[in-house]
């Protein structure tokens, strides 16, 4: 049997598929390369060019590869972007996930594991938020992610389908060995920008925010390495494989760092004392955002391994060096 990694040409899709590849899983990948790159994917993993919004390609791709298994990343993710044009985030991230719910039971795949967002607490009334707080979004992004969770619940009560949804908070870093990473030109996130500005492929970086009720003024998030986001859902189909019931995790460690001490992180890793530029809030940002860990790790058996800010920014600088060479190589 074979698993469908929708995304995978992304950035943390293909680290999912090296994930799957490393413990010997067959695996097939869909994404319109929107985002995501045709080189990310590993040789020997098929990966059909296309979107999952269309119904034919995502049946005949279940029926060809026997598909028991869906892990869903394909979706729009920038925040103010979503405040901007909030009717793309309802179709990628709302319309098209209830097409592939729809198609994963009309075929009896069993298993589906999708990548929500810590986005859909918008701003907690205390961290670390557990899964049992309000749920109270601040943007469609997070607003696009809570009707999808709705819709899994509603389905896997319907249907024989059972679900895991992975709440991310801030996911950052790239694989260790180097073979994949955040790719994308013009990236929003934080740790990519100030590595992009360290290694001066920007003039400078902007900080949003210096009034917030936080301990120097600036947002503060739980910043989780891909790789140990990548091996949570590991945990995540095994806990499914062995009949585990539909249910919601949190994906952070605990540990919050505000925007200010991750730039302070990166110049000091990398030796660059940077340019940086305060501006005014984004619309949709909270304050601070915290993951409460404890029932992913004691359900699912997850430990995290790169739980250190300072090794998340030197896999992303590392990362930012190799991606120059690919670049070149191209």
């Amino acid at each position: 049997m074979t698993i469908l990694v929708t995304g995978g040409a992304g950035y943390i899709g293909s680290h999912m598929v090296l994930e799957l590849r490393d413990a010997g899983e067959e695996v097939v990948v869909i994404d319109n390369l929107s985002t995501g790159f045709d080189w990310a994917v590993p040789a020997g993993v098929p990966l059909i060019v296309g979107d999952i919004a269309d119904v034919s390609l995502v049946e005949r791709t279940i029926e060809q590869y026997r598909i028991d298994a869906i892990i869903h990343f394909a979706g729009s993710i920038i925040v103010p972007e979503s405040v901007e044009n909030p009717l793309l985030y309802y179709r990628n991230n709302t319309a098209n996930t209830r097409t592939l719910i729809e198609c994963a039971v009309n075929a009896g795949v069993p298993h589906f594991i999708f990548s929500s967002t810590a986005a859909v607490y918008g701003n907690p009334e205390e961290n670390p938020v557990s899964e049992t707080a309000r749920l109270q979004p601040v943007s469609p992004y997070g607003t696009s992610k809570l009707m999808s969770e709705l819709m899994l619940a509603d389905t896997a009560a319907a249907h024989d389908f059972r679900y895991v949804a992975l709440r991310y908070f801030n996911v950052a870093g790239a694989d260790p060995k180097g073979r994949t990473g955040q790719s994308t030109p013009n990236a929003t996130h934080l740790i990519k920008v100030a590595c992009e500005t360290a290694l001066g492929r920007r003039a400078s970086m902007q900080v949003f925010g210096t009034d917030y009720p936080t301990r120097d003024g600036t947002c503060i998030r739980d910043y989780i390495h891909v790789k140990d986001l990548a091996a949570a859902h590991m945990a995540a189909l095994r806990y499914l494989r062995s009949g585990g019931k539909s249910d919601v995790f949190n994906c952070g460690y605990s540990q919050g760092f505000s925007v200010s001490e991750v730039v302070a992180a990166v110049k000091k890793v990398s030796g660059v004392d940077f340019d940086v530029k305060l501006s005014d809030r984004r619309p949709g940002d909270p304050a601070a955002i915290v993951a409460a860990s404890d029932k992913i790790r004691s359900t699912l058996n997850w430990t995290p391994q790169y739980d250190d800010l300072d090794g998340i920014v030197k896999n992303a600088l590392d990362w930012e060096d190799r991606l120059q060479q690919l670049k070149k190589a191209s």
